[in-house]
């Protein structure tokens, strides 16, 4: 009898082992494609924040600046 309750007893106690083997698995696959797309995200901003800093500059450049006040102006 006690050899059966502990035959039972290690298949209970291996089948929840791998059930929450599973359910880690499955944790860390969401945790990863989070962070993935995070990091994505993170890094479409980043090009994004360059390439308006780029326009800003070219705004501020001194150069463009004495192009505009060069070339006549169409509304007068």
């Amino acid at each position: 009898m006690m050899l059966r309750f502990r035959f039972v007893f290690i298949v209970f106690y291996l089948t929840a082992v791998m059930v929450f083997a599973v359910y880690l698995r499955g944790a860390n696959n969401r945790i990863f494609y989070d962070i993935w797309q995070c990091r994505s995200e993170q890094t479409r901003l980043i090009q994004e924040l360059g390439t308006k800093q780029l326009l800003l500059e070219k705004l501020i450049n001194p150069a463009a600046i004495s192009q505009r006040y060069d070339q006549p102006d169409a509304n007068k």
